[in-house]
C-alpha cells in the first residue's frame, strides 16, 4: 500500500514537499501534468516514515499521507 499519494494533475511543482521531506524521498517527475508542471512524486515508498511534513507544506493540498496500521 502506498503511504504517500499525490494528485498529480493538481500539483504545480512548487517543490516545497521536496525540500521538507526529512528522508529526501520526494522528487519532481520528468513528465508534465495536464497543467504543464512537473508534479512531485515519491521515489521510495518503502522508506517513507509517514511524517506528513510534505502534506502540511503543500499549498494546494494535493498530498495524502497514510500511516500503517499496527497489527496485533
Amino acid at each position: 500500500m502506498k503511504k504517500v499519494e499525490f494528485q498529480e494533475e493538481r500539483c504545480k511543482g512548487c517543490g516545497l514537499c521536496v525540500v521538507f521531506c526529512p528522508k529526501h524521498l520526494i522528487a519532481l517527475a520528468d513528465h508534465l501534468n495536464g497543467m504543464g508542471y512537473h508534479p512531485a512524486t515519491v521515489v521510495d515508498q518503502e522508506s517513507c516514515i509517514s511524517c506528513a511534513f510534505c502534506a502540511r507544506m503543500c499549498p494546494d493540498v494535493v498530498i495524502t499521507v497514510r500511516k500503517e496500521e499496527k497489527r496485533a
